[in-house]
């Protein structure tokens, strides 16, 4: 038995499903996942000494890599000041104001733990300032796991197939409309039937987990119109994006500005953040200054924001994205064409280094194009791939990330392994 089978065994005694986060459990693709035991710049250890190229960085967040001697050498400084102090700090000022400036549509920023609660505080921000109750939300869009934003859910609920959460009770859902991404006509529908209820839509500017989906031309200028006619507040979920796509994230590279904006994966630099912010006067709603309530003991915790501004300086000082695309590209290019060569029919969307490989004709402009796709096929794709050293994702929905640690040599040998790969799952 390997370690990491021994591992699996132990968690599943005591943790549902031996994991703290459903996919990765490796149920939608089989077999057993790999315990992760370090990480080094492009690459991952597990514990049976297997070396992996990864393409999963965190789930996005570390766009420097794994272990950036910045980011750990401003965590151990924090650390010998103290790991918690639920009082106002230096720390999170700074990195308020560096949000403020970078991302156009944040005028001021609350700092949460995690994406989750970003929109969760979002969407209840919304309905306060609005004295509305009923949210827009696109089928497939995942924005974390609050009860109301479950409904046809992408991400790990795509993953697994499964319905509506049980938990979220029928009241709640109700106060759910769910539109179709890409499709404005769904959304004047919503707003036709429901227009003075509806408090907020919320969006991922670029979908990013029902697998990668770029906006199609004029959705999002789309959504700004009709939000704006009716009162509602745009609210762009850029957990995903924010930092990625651009220093100002998808509504720089796009040109559109919501209301509110949701932050997390690189604002941490791989330690839990997130951040809610936008317009001054929506944001004013808040305690202690407003009527809407959100707390939290460890927002704004000193090695989580020292760990993020870290980032954020190396991002500024060496700017990645001209590069990170440039490599995208060339990886696209190269899996495509070792797609074609073993007839194995794909789609490959991208928006800048984003992107993802649908096992199948396409093309993915929504949910209902993602969930066509051959999930058995990239589950084998994705074991032949392991089995070369190369990890993705364990999910047919889930996006691939480059990271400044990976190299042309890298983008060279997940090529190579993806020509082997493809011949495997033809």
């Amino acid at each position: 038995m390997s370690r990491s089978d021994e591992l699996f065994s132990r968690a599943r005694r005591v943790i549902p499903g031996g994991v703290n986060s459903p996919v990765r459990a490796f149920r939608a693709v089989g077999g057993t996942p790999p315990f992760i035991v370090r990480g080094d710049g492009a690459t991952v250890f597990d514990a049976d000494g297997n070396v992996y190229l990864d393409y999963v960085q965190s789930w996005g967040a570390l766009i420097l890599g794994h272990a950036h001697p910045r980011v750990v050498e401003a965590i151990r400084a924090a650390a010998a000041n103290g790991t918690s102090f639920g009082a106002p700090t230096p720390g999170e000022v700074e990195l308020a104001e560096r949000i403020c400036a970078a991302v156009p549509s944040v005028e001021a920023v609350r700092l949460v733990s995690s994406g989750t609660e970003a929109t969760m505080s979002a969407v209840r921000l919304a309905r306060g300032f609005t004295g509305r109750s009923k949210i827009v939300k696109f089928a497939g869009c995942y924005h974390g796991h609050a009860d109301g934003l479950l409904a046809r859910a992408g991400s790990g609920v795509a993953t697994f197939g499964l319905p509506d959460s049980p938990g979220v009770t029928g009241a709640q859902a109700r106060e759910t409309i769910v539109a179709g991404f890409n499709d404005l006509d769904s959304v004047g529908d919503a707003f036709d039937a429901a227009g003075e209820d509806i408090a907020c839509v919320i969006v991922e500017p670029v979908a990013a987990n029902m697998g990668v989906v770029p906006p199609a031309a004029g959705f999002l200028e789309g959504l700004r119109k009709m939000t704006e006619a009716s009162g509602a507040l745009l609210v762009f979920d850029e957990v995903i994006t924010g930092f990625r796509l651009s220093a100002g994230g998808a509504q720089r590279r796009f040109g559109v500005t919501p209301d509110l904006t949701c932050l997390g994966k690189i604002i941490g630099g791989g330690l839990p953040v997130g951040a809610f912010g936008g317009r001054a006067d929506v944001m004013e709603t808040l305690a202690p200054i407003g009527p809407v309530y959100q707390a939290g003991t460890l927002s704004g915790n000193p090695l989580a924001v020292a760990a993020g501004l870290a980032m954020l300086d190396a991002i500024e000082d060496d700017p990645p994205y001209e590069r990170l695309e440039a490599m995208a590209e060339r990886l696209i290019d190269g899996l495509a064409s070792a797609a074609a060569e073993a007839g194995v029919p794909v789609t490959i969307n991208r928006e800048a280094s984003l992107f993802s490989l649908f096992f199948g004709p396409g093309p993915v402009a929504d949910y209902a194009g993602a969930a066509a796709q051959d999930a058995r096929g990239f589950a084998a794709f994705f074991h032949a791939m392991l089995e070369r050293g190369i990890s993705l994702a364990p999910s047919a929905f889930e996006a691939w990330f480059l990271g400044a640690a990976h190299r042309d040599a890298d983008i060279d040998r997940t090529v190579a392994a993806a020509r082997e790969a493809f011949r495997e799952t033809r």
